[in-house]
């Protein structure tokens, strides 16, 4: 193009992959020149898969759009290209595959070609995408290009001044042929000239010299020959000089280290020597001390052998004297007991039977209550499970009303469940939904299809309702709402008190409630007053249940209390802003309501938990362009909320291992996330086809979360209530049992007093006899245990000896070793 600049033909390694002669490869874009014979020069400049452009400035650059071209296909980007020059948006686009350009009537003579290049495409560089042929005129141009491992992704780089010829056709053609992938070009600029050769080397004629790059000769006169040849010459002797200074130095370097290596050499011969005398010494000593250690060993096994027969004997004695002690004391008090324990027999016996007949009376109750529960539970379950996807889409925002974007959502049949979206302008994709509402729908109304499932927390089950989207769709707006117009959050709440208000003379109920946050993969407690003095952590108390101890739980009477507990927690929660969103939630606030009931009729006791989750923003973190703390941020929502996905999935697919523990959110709610659950997801969308690609994301998701299947829901009972009962039962079958057994008992006990007295008797006798030949026993261990431990302290100082001798050949090896090497 004639306007290279200083940096063209800058590295000779990248020319030589030019084919032809004066042409050379530049790592910039292309740079308008000031000279009106550069203008001039220009014939043809074609956009390779764009549009034509036109730019006004010092030099008017008038590029057409592409044509010219038979086959291949287009690629486009919106990603800037760097060192673009005066059009960066030539290398936005491209044209690739299999194709070449024709370009016709164009006057005889010579011209240069210009083409332009950009890695739009594999911008992470996988190997064997970009490398390729160019045939102009059916000769070999460029050969095996590839422009990534050259400036990298994303980066402008030209091939210039490519000579070429136009006959009397007219015709020059640019032909691209791919060696291992598919070539691209960005664009090609055709000039009236022929480049200028670069020659460096003298031809076989002497009048002449090579081009260097095609080596062709090129005719010279006889002044330039004379000084070429010269130039030549004193290149030439300079570099023998240097060679003869390099060779001298190098013999010198030589000389000096064989002097320094027959030293060395005769210094490893002496340690050699002496490691030999220690070798042998070390050899003997080794073999000297196997002896007196297998001599050690059969001394220590029977001395040990003997020891152990002395203590198992003691041993023995010492626990029959127990058991015939313990024996004694409670025959003893057996028999005091159940003298003591007739009177009131009578009693107990009666007692018994009206705990019993009480019993079986609130057992009926229970299993009446039970049915009906049941029931009840049996018509709240949807057929395909126990998961429910509501998707409620914002309205536009007053920036993106007054640019008019286009919206690509429509909700014609949004009272069915089924929502539209429009993909790339004119397909059009339908999702099924349980529940679809638009912009025009308030909070009323999502809260009267959400209330069903969220207040069967209060009969006993685990329930999660949770909001999931990009950042600015309207998920805190959902879940918390405004004082004026509250979400989801304070409606439940508040709807759970009136309903146990309405219950309170046959259910009794306790509810607590908890605020948490999980930011950057760490369990934060929003209503602690100062942070704790250790991370909290996730603790398993039972099968499946999950607790944070140190967390705090308020318990609440009323909705005032819910309010400002609600108000602590959303105050407290990390927030920050991106391109997406100046006041984005940067982390998941869960808010675990606790309600624990007992019914005053039949007994019955259940702890249920409600999880009230605002997930953090699910969109990419190329869109929101974050850094620093925030993107450590971004990472780890996307974490947390890619395994939610995978718990999803697992769920769906039925797995035998669900991943709960990949992330702290889903630790958290695998209670409240399973088969014994219910579960209501909010997918918030955005109607701007500006978020087009990121509602198309959280579309697929939700689709993915309706098509689990669960199962029935399973109430969670208060195991404590029913362990007490189990308890009260087997102690009453117990001591029934007991009444039975100690009446049977008691005569024989007292016959059998009398003859234990005298065996007692005899059995202290021996008991004495015994200890004294325990204590002859016990001081002969002890000249045993002295004497072993006299040959113990023996072999304890010989090995000592012997690793101390093994350190000296080691440090003696480790040095030969070192002045060998």
């Amino acid at each position: 193009m004639g306007d290279g600049g200083s940096d063209t033909g800058e590295d000779p390694m990248l020319d030589s992959l030019i084919c032809v002669a004066g042409s050379s490869i530049k790592k910039s874009g292309f740079i308008a020149s000031h000279s009106t014979d550069e203008r001039e020069r220009r014939v043809i400049f074609v956009n390779a898969g764009g549009e034509e452009l036109r730019r006004q400035g010092h030099s008017e650059i008038e590029v057409e759009a592409d044509r010219f071209f038979q086959g291949g296909d287009v690629l486009r980007t919106d990603e800037e290209v760097a060192d673009g020059g005066d059009l960066p948006s030539i290398y936005q686009s491209a044209r690739y595959g299999n194709f070449c350009y024709e370009f016709r009537d164009l006057p005889p003579g010579d011209y240069s070609v210009d083409l332009h290049f950009a890695e739009i495409v594999y911008t992470n560089g996988p190997r064997g995408m970009r490398v390729f042929n160019v045939f102009i005129q059916d000769e070999k141009a460029v050969s095996e290009l590839d422009v990534y491992s050259i400036v990298g992704a994303n980066r402008a780089l030209q091939v210039m001044n490519i000579p070429v010829s136009a006959g009397k056709d007219g015709v020059v053609s640019v032909n691209f042929q791919g060696v291992v992938g598919s070539p691209t070009v960005s664009g090609i600029c055709i000039k009236q000239g022929a480049p200028e050769l670069q020659l460096v080397s003298s031809g076989r004629d002497g009048k002449s010299l090579l081009c260097d790059n095609c080596f062709a000769p090129v005719k010279l006169t006889a002044a330039e020959n004379k000084a070429a040849r010269m130039s030549f010459t004193a290149k030439y002797e300079r570099e023998i000089r240097e060679l003869k200074a390099q060779c001298q130095m190098k013999q010198d370097e030589c000389y000096e280290a064989w002097m320094s290596l027959t030293a060395a050499n005769q210094e490893l011969e002496k340690v050699r020597a002496e490691l030999d005398v220690k070798f042998f010494q070390n050899f003997t000593l080794g073999q000297a001390m196997e002896k007196e250690t297998e001599k050690m060993a059969k001394i220590s096994s029977k001395y040990e052998h003997d020891r152990r027969l002395w203590v198992a004997a003691i041993d023995e004695l010492e626990r029959k004297m127990k058991a015939i002690k313990s024996e004694h004391s409670q025959l003893s008090f057996e028999a005091h007991q159940c003298a003591n324990s007739i009177p009131g027999l009578n009693q107990m016996v009666t007692a018994v039977q009206s705990l019993v007949g009480q019993y079986d009376d609130l057992k009926m109750k229970f299993n009446e209550e039970q049915e009906r529960r049941k029931k009840l539970y049996n018509q709240l379950l949807e057929s395909k499970g126990n998961i429910r996807v509501f998707c409620r889409c914002r309205p536009l925002n007053m920036e993106e009303a007054s640019s008019r974007p286009q919206t690509v959502v429509e909700f014609t049949d949004a009272k069915d469940g089924d929502l539209g979206v429009l993909m790339n302008g004119s397909n059009k994709k339908i999702y099924k939904f349980d529940r679809v509402y638009t912009p025009k729908d308030d909070q009323c109304d999502v809260f009267e299809d959400a209330s069903p499932v969220a207040t069967s927390v209060l009969d006993g089950y685990n329930v999660c309702i949770f909001a999931y989207g990009q950042t600015g769709t309207g998920k805190t707006f959902t879940m918390e709402g405004t004082e004026q117009n509250r979400g989801v959050n304070y409606r439940t709440l508040e709807l759970l008190f009136k309903i146990a208000e309405d219950r309170k003379k046959t259910i009794s109920y306790d509810i607590s409630v908890s605020v948490l946050e999980v930011y950057n993969e760490q369990v934060r407690d929003l209503l602690a007053s100062s942070p704790p003095a250790k991370r909290l952590e996730i603790k398993q108390v039972s099968e499946g249940v999950n607790h944070v101890p140190g967390v705090v739980d308020m318990k609440v009477e009323n909705v005032d209390e819910v309010w400002n507990i609600l108000q602590t927690g959303s105050n407290a929660r990390a927030v920050g802003s991106n391109n997406v969103n100046g006041h984005s939630s940067r982390s998941h606030c869960m808010i675990c309501t606790v309600v624990r009931a007992k019914n005053l009729v039949t007994g019955e006791c259940t702890r249920s938990k409600l999880w009230l989750v605002d997930l953090a923003g699910s969109e990419r973190l190329a869109k929101t362009d974050v850094q620093g703390e925030r993107l450590k941020e971004a990472q780890s929502i996307n974490k947390s909320l890619s395994a939610l996905g995978d718990v999803i999935s697992a769920l769906a697919t039925k797995s035998s291992h669900i991943p709960y523990r990949n992330s702290k959110l889903t630790h958290l709610l695998q209670d409240s996330l399973g088969g014994d659950s219910k579960t209501l997801m909010f997918v918030q969308i955005s109607p701007s086809e500006h978020d087009l690609g990121e509602t198309v994301s959280s579309l697929n998701f939700a689709t993915r979360v309706r098509g689990v299947e669960l199962g029935p829901a399973k109430k969670q009972s208060d195991t404590t209530e029913i362990q007490k009962l189990k308890l009260m039962l087997c102690q009453l079958k117990c001591k029934d049992d007991t009444i039975r057994k100690l009446e049977e008992n008691v005569q024989a006990l007292e016959g059998k007093t009398k003859s234990k007295e005298q065996f007692s008797k005899s059995q202290q006798d021996k008991i004495i006899d015994l200890e004294n030949q325990v204590e002859l026993k016990a001081e002969l261990c002890g000249h045993l245990e002295k004497r072993l431990s006299q040959v113990y302290e023996k072999m304890q100082r010989k090995e000592e000896a012997c690793y101390s001798f093994q350190q000296k050949v080691i440090s003696f090896i480790i040095l030969a070793t070192f002045q060998r090497s």
